[in-house]
């Protein structure tokens, strides 16, 4: 189960924390049977798009170019949980945001390479 926290209403140029709490998943930094992790997000009437995960194996975070430098995705495998602060929002960061686990290995930003999902956390960006 992967439940997401931290959406909010905020302005143009304000940060924010989501947050990921995993159970029944293991972090796969340091389990060789654990799953890679990573955040989408998707706006009205939009297809769900990536934003950036950790592939199973590794410590190394990949982005979508869109938020690369403003998002920065980091783990704490001691509490089963994912962060994504967001830096200098932008109106078009505006969406329901995700986390997914799946068996990945490679920089993949598919979402149909994800297993698990949560119920998602909405974040607004309007002036």
């Amino acid at each position: 189960q992967l439940v997401e926290s931290g959406g909010a209403l905020v302005q143009p140029g304000d940060s924010l924390k989501l947050s990921c709490a995993a159970s029944g998943v293991t972090f796969g930094v340091y389990a060789f049977s654990g799953y890679g992790m990573g955040w989408f997000r998707q706006a009205p009437g939009k297809e769900r798009d990536f934003v950036a995960a950790f592939p199973r194996h590794s410590s190394t975070a990949y982005y979508a170019g869109s938020v690369k430098g403003r998002f920065t995705v980091s783990q704490d495998i001691t509490r089963n949980t994912m962060f994504l602060p967001l830096n200098n929002l932008k109106p078009a960061d505006t969406a329901d945001y995700y986390c997914a686990a799946g068996p990945i290995v490679s920089n993949t930003t598919s979402p149909s390479d994800y297993q698990n999902w949560g119920q998602g956390t909405q974040i607004s960006v309007s002036s």
